[in-house]
């Protein structure tokens, strides 16, 4: 883990502290950040399964 230095937004910080129900600054941001981080994993995740499925053409007619 590292430290950084950032300016945050007191209002913002509270709400997420009420909606998280984390007791300190660095809990609610550390849990904040891991949410956002899994939830960009799943749009990946079902982005790729849906190109997964997709019929391409075949790949010689690609680039034609």
């Amino acid at each position: 883990m590292s430290k950084h230095l950032v300016d945050i937004d007191e209002n913002a910080l509270t709400a997420a502290r009420a909606e998280l129900g984390t007791a300190s600054m660095k809990e609610t941001v550390n849990e904040a950040l891991k949410r956002a981080g899994a939830a960009r994993d799943a749009k990946v995740r079902e982005a790729l399964d849906r190109l997964g499925r997709r019929k391409l053409p075949p790949r010689e007619e690609a680039w034609q």
